[in-house]
């Protein structure tokens, strides 16, 4: 079978359209459409349903997309062995998070790897939903629990909690609370039920709310918890790492915080001796370990995990 078209087929599907695959592939609409007439006519079956709307997969096509994301995962896996240089660290390094990590721990270091690294290319994605590795839906990993999968390499990096903080334009307008009874009184801000998060982090978060309050906001990431909490709306519910580089927030209630949350770093075994994943890794971990001695006298920072290097 002819990569050529198959590539050109695997386009067409994941865009649902002649013309935007062609703009992605930079094709004509009418290559891309002879490519796919040959495709279909060599394999003597029909692979999409055409309507006004866009193109739909027909039971063969599916088949072959299914395969064709199969040969196309295991080609990206051949190029980043064949491009990761021996003795430098360069090209892309695909790397996932959730919202509030990415945003609020790891994008505001991540210009040391760079003063490290400054050939490498960092594609950040941050989701809540889990991007499957194995799929090289991303080449890294930070989650917030430990992965699952058997074909994965994992470290665990640290321990975090969800803390109570607020600014202290807050509390000198409103008052430091003293007691969980207490809180009543004040505008809760918390990541939203429904949103993505840690189990630990939503068994801590139900009972405030569930609580009787006179007011309070929820937002789907922390990052947006973070925004109002700094601009004084009410105590926010946020993991511990935002003290680092938000020092102007207070702890409330310091005796109360959730369970301990694993944070794991992951990335694929075929990954293992890629040297952008190590240059990613050993990054991390360093600022880690540079972040728990700066705040283990004020007993802010996160538990260490099994770190190695």
């Amino acid at each position: 079978m002819d990569w050529d078209k198959l590539r050109v087929f695997h386009a067409v599907a994941e865009a649902g359209s002649l013309t935007r695959a062609g703009e992605i592939l930079h094709l004509s609409q009418s290559a891309v459409s002879r490519q796919i007439s040959a495709l279909e006519d060599s394999l003597t079956t029909v692979l999409f349903h055409r309507h006004a709307r866009g193109l739909i997969l027909t039971e063969s096509g599916e088949l072959l997309f299914e395969t064709a994301g199969k040969i196309r995962s295991e080609i990206d896996r051949a190029e980043v062995r064949i491009h990761d240089d021996q003795n430098a660290v360069q090209g892309e390094l695909r790397v996932t998070t959730t919202t509030g990590f990415g945003t609020l721990w790891l994008a505001p270091r991540i210009g040391q790897l760079f003063a490290r690294h400054p050939n490498l290319k960092i594609d950040l994605r941050l989701a809540e939903h889990v991007l499957d590795l194995s799929m090289r839906e991303a080449d890294v990993a930070i989650r917030m629990k430990e992965p699952s999968q058997a074909e994965l390499i994992r470290r665990r990096l640290m321990t975090v909690n969800m803390r109570l903080y607020a600014s202290q334009e807050y509390l000198a307008v409103n008052g430091s609370p003293s007691s969980r009874a207490q809180l009543h009184d004040h505008r809760l801000v918390s990541q939203s039920p429904a949103a993505e998060q840690p189990n630990s982090a939503y068994r801590w978060t139900v009972p405030f709310l569930q609580s009787e309050h006179c007011s309070h906001m929820t937002v789907n990431n922390y990052f947006g918890v973070l925004q109002a909490v700094l601009h004084g709306v009410g105590i926010g519910v946020l993991p511990n790492y935002v003290t680092d580089d938000f020092q102007q927030l207070v702890r409330v209630l310091p005796d109360e915080q959730s369970q301990g949350i694993p944070v794991y770093l992951a990335y694929p075994e075929e990954l293992r001796h890629s040297k952008r994943v190590a240059a990613f890794r050993d990054f991390v971990i360093h600022e880690i370990i540079a972040f728990r001695k700066i705040h283990e006298s004020d007993g802010s920072a996160p538990h260490a995990g099994a770190i190695r290097s």
